[in-house]
């Protein structure tokens, strides 16, 4: 079994290495790249059998109308919120994502983050530069001891308290679902507004879903403690930006985020007047390992489709 045309909807030819684009072109008769915004979309969907789209790419129920050959969606990216999977379900199209895809990557980042805050590392860097080899008036703190609150204990929530508890962290965890298996391993549950009461480091790592749409909103910024650290690597859309800065402007926790390329210029250009609010580009993701291992998920995905057994679908 073969695609008789893909449409790839803001995936461009570097984002995949020859090898993986040879494996696409023996299973397809055609290829079609287009840019997100671009007006000839709903036309090209028209006789396209096989979907593809990039990170945050809305696939809609027109869009799936307009494609009445349509039998797969696959996203190169984790997140799919922006795909209506309950309506490609309807019709019978599974919708694949390459979760656990940069797993080690995030997590890492996470715990880097949060140590480059706390060791003062960019203080001991700058004046390094200016040949000031003297440490008065820098401090630093250790992650051992502290209680570091998970929320969302999916792959990259579950690697990242795995590195926590080897920093000798308090782990804590809250999920919509108890994972007893997790908590057997001594990283234990606590509700919501407790743990954002008690954790000193806050790691966000669902996905975004209508359920955690504004999951930190005014109420949940209001629990966090004075002098903790929440680290937010999936989209923006978890967080009521008005709430966020209300919570900033009392300048006495930080907040870390990387899915910067998603957000309105106007929305960054608020949070950048605020120096706790520490606005990185979206690098969590992008280490070499992740890299081949985004490729390889992405490919294996339409194979394995093409073969009868789907992996990684999310309807």
């Amino acid at each position: 079994m073969t695609f008789n045309k893909i449409l790839l909807v803001n995936i461009k030819e570097t984002d995949l290495d020859k090898k993986y684009w040879d494996k696409i072109d023996s299973v397809s008769k055609k290829k079609v790249f287009l840019p997100k915004d671009s007006p000839q979309i709903i036309q090209e969907l028209k006789d396209t059998d096989c979907l593809l789209v990039g990170f945050a790419i809305p696939v809609t129920k027109e869009h799936i109308d307009s494609a009445p050959n349509l039998k797969y969606i696959g996203t190169l990216a984790v997140a799919y919120h922006k795909i209506d999977i309950q309506y490609a379900k309807k019709k019978g199209i599974p919708v694949t994502n390459i979760a656990g895809y940069c797993t080690e990557s995030v997590a890492e980042f996470i715990i880097t983050a949060i140590l480059n805050e706390i060791r003062q590392l960019d203080e001991g860097k700058e004046r390094s530069r200016n040949k000031n080899y003297d440490f008065v008036g820098m401090s630093a703190s250790e992650i051992k001891g502290k209680v570091f609150g998970i929320f969302g204990l999916g792959n990259i929530g579950t690697r990242t308290a795995e590195l926590a508890q080897g920093f000798g962290a308090d782990v804590r965890y809250w999920n919509r679902t108890r994972k007893k298996d997790y908590e057997a391993k001594g990283i234990k549950y606590e509700d919501k507004s407790v743990l954002l009461k008690n954790a000193d480091f806050i790691s966000i790592n669902f996905a975004h879903t209508p359920e955690t749409d504004k999951f930190l909103d005014e109420d949940a910024f209001s629990k966090i403690k004075s002098g903790a650290i929440v680290v937010n690597t999936v989209p923006m859309e978890t967080t009521d930006l008005v709430a966020l800065e209300n919570r900033l402007k009392k300048n006495d926790m930080i907040f870390i985020l990387d899915h910067s390329d998603e957000m309105k210029q106007e929305e960054l250009n608020i949070l950048h007047k605020y120096k706790n609010c520490i606005i990185y580009p979206p690098i969590a993701f992008i280490s070499k390992e992740a890299r081949v291992n985004k490729q390889n998920l992405f490919v294996e995905n339409i194979e394995n489709f093409l073969k009868g057994k789907p992996t990684n679908v999310v309807n």
